[in-house]
């Protein structure tokens, strides 16, 4: 009996499968994996904006400065430091008192900036080989000088105690420390003096 030992067809075994069984057709499977699946960007048409190309570093490895032009970096930084301390000076220039004594000074002929000047004159005249009148003379010149850097210094003082009270009532800085820092500055030539002067001679403070 040849029929007991054929293989059943395909439409034999789709029907004997059960409803559940049934492998989905081609259509049912794309349909599916089109809800399962997500579109890329691409897929949808929208372009991905690139990023900005200012503030990247530029492409490739910056050429190493010779030695001269490092020496020549390093000698303009500093000429710009010393420019910045000589025009605006140190954190301990910058309370408004300070400024306020400096204009003091600065407003003003000292007879400390006199002072190393006669004081070298002084040190010439006094010299053993020196005549007796030299010597004589150098010494009532640097008692002169002395007694005037003295007067000086103590009306720059009274001055600049006036002016703190007037325009800085609830000041914190310390007195003793504002003369001595005007005194200074008052015994310095005027060319050197730092931070450098922003008034001129005889403006009124």
């Amino acid at each position: 009996m040849p029929s007991l030992f054929r293989r059943k067809s395909a439409d034999v075994v789709e029907a004997d499968l059960p409803e559940d069984d049934v492998p989905p057709s081609q259509d049912e499977a794309g349909s599916a994996r089109a809800r399962s699946h997500t579109p890329s960007k691409k897929e949808l048409g929208v372009v991905t904006p690139k990023r900005p190309g200012a503030g990247r570093r530029p492409a490739g490895s910056t050429k190493p400065l010779t030695k001269q032009e490092a020496r020549e970096q390093r000698r303009a930084r500093r000429a710009a430091i010393s420019e910045e301390f000589r025009r605006e000076g140190g954190p301990r220039d910058r309370a408004p008192e300070r400024g306020l004594a400096r204009d003091v000074v600065d407003s003003r002929r000292t007879v400390g900036t006199w002072f190393f000047g006669g004081a070298l004159l002084v040190l010439i005249g006094s010299g053993p080989t020196m005549p007796p009148a030299v010597q004589l003379a150098s010494n009532l010149l640097w008692v002169t000088l002395a007694v005037l850097v003295v007067v000086d210094s103590v009306l720059i003082s009274r001055r600049i105690r006036k002016l703190v009270r007037e325009r800085f009532p609830k000041s914190d800085q310390r007195m003793g420390g504002l003369y001595f820092y005007a005194i200074m500055r008052a015994m310095t030539f005027r060319r050197m003096r730092t931070p450098i002067p922003r008034v001129e001679l005889g403006d009124r403070i």
